[in-house]
């Protein structure tokens, strides 16, 4: 089942999201959201995004036809960064909940994440480059932060109309949205 994402101005996009007791089956819901990601176009999908304020995200980088993101597919439950480390480094960001807005966000070069995959085994792993981009900014999704928070008040005023017209549904997407109520 494809979602629609919900979008800027959500009250769901700015709240922590919360743990997901261990074993829950959550199968159905990790195929929905790679089947949501992929007709969005995405590489990355949090719960919050469909509506649902849980600590989940998944990541496909295989579209971004780098070699290096051929087999970067994966579950993240209950995910916890330990560490992020490195120099800052600054990439042009997406995102599906913020549609047609691209800014450049610095982000440490690498971290450590402890989490669960699809099948509640326990991982602890490091990342770094693009791979840990997409990990940090889809984790921020489940901390109720948006990469819009990042940015400095003079961007944020500069983005305010783009934003709130967002929120009004006033943008051209290819996916399905829900709007904030």
């Amino acid at each position: 089942m494809i979602y629609p994402i919900v979008v800027y101005g959500d009250p769901v996009l700015k709240r922590k999201a919360k743990e997901i007791e261990t074993g829950t089956d959550l199968h159905d819901l990790i195929n929905d959201m790679f089947e949501t990601m992929d007709a969005a176009h995405g590489i990355g999908l949090a719960a919050p995004q469909i509506g649902k304020s849980i600590r989940l995200f998944v990541v496909d980088g295989t579209p971004m036809e780098d070699e290096d993101m051929i087999d970067f597919k994966k579950v993240f439950i209950n995910p916890e960064i330990v560490e992020e480390t490195g120099d800052k480094w600054a990439f042009e960001e997406g995102c599906l909940s913020i549609p047609n807005i691209r800014e450049e966000i610095e982000r440490p070069a690498k971290l450590r994440i402890k989490y669960y995959d699809e099948n509640w085994e326990f991982h602890d792993e490091e990342y770094d480059g693009m791979k840990a981009r997409i990990i940090q900014h889809e984790y921020d999704h489940i901390e109720g932060v948006l990469f819009t928070d990042y940015l400095t008040p003079f961007k944020k005023r500069m983005l305010k109309g783009k934003l709130q017209n967002i929120t009004k549904g006033k943008m051209k997407v290819e996916y399905r949205v829900l709007l904030p109520k």
